[in-house]
């Protein structure tokens, strides 16, 4: 009887990892959106921001954000990290592209390196872009 259980218990225990695998290896992987096109920007200071979208980084960039800001015809998109620990932090833009349904922007934040000499005092990293203000597609965020 106890041979039986066992062996009753070895088939389900197979049959369970085999269900396992065929579900996992049936998953269907999030497609990339299309891309259209890359799209042209230029990295912008403080200096050449507008005001208002000034005014909106100063009061959320203790936390992170993305922020979208639209000014004649011109598009800015800002993204800040948040409050980091000391200085020598930068902002990369890995990818900006036009899809069928948005526009996607791919940014990274990047710490000091280790033999930088940097403040201990905290910073609040961001980085802004301006580009064409394009149809009127909502922005996605990676």
């Amino acid at each position: 009887m106890i041979g039986k259980i066992l062996h009753f218990k070895k088939k389900l225990l197979v049959t369970l990892v085999i269900l396992c695998l065929l579900l996992v290896g049936c998953s269907k992987e999030a497609e990339a959106p299309d891309k259209l096109r890359d799209l042209d920007f230029t990295v912008i200071g403080e200096k050449e921001q507008p005001d208002a979208l000034k005014e909106i980084i100063a009061e959320r960039s203790k936390e992170a954000f993305q922020i979208s800001y639209t000014l004649g015809g011109s598009l800015y998109i800002a993204v800040g990290y948040g409050e980091q620990p000391s200085g020598g932090y930068s902002i990369c833009v890995n990818e900006f592209y036009e899809g069928e349904e948005a526009l996607y922007i791919d940014t990274t934040l990047i710490g000091p390196g280790k033999a930088d000499n940097v403040t201990n005092t905290p910073t609040t990293p961001y980085i802004v872009i301006k580009t064409e203000d394009i149809a009127e597609k909502p922005i996605q965020f990676k």
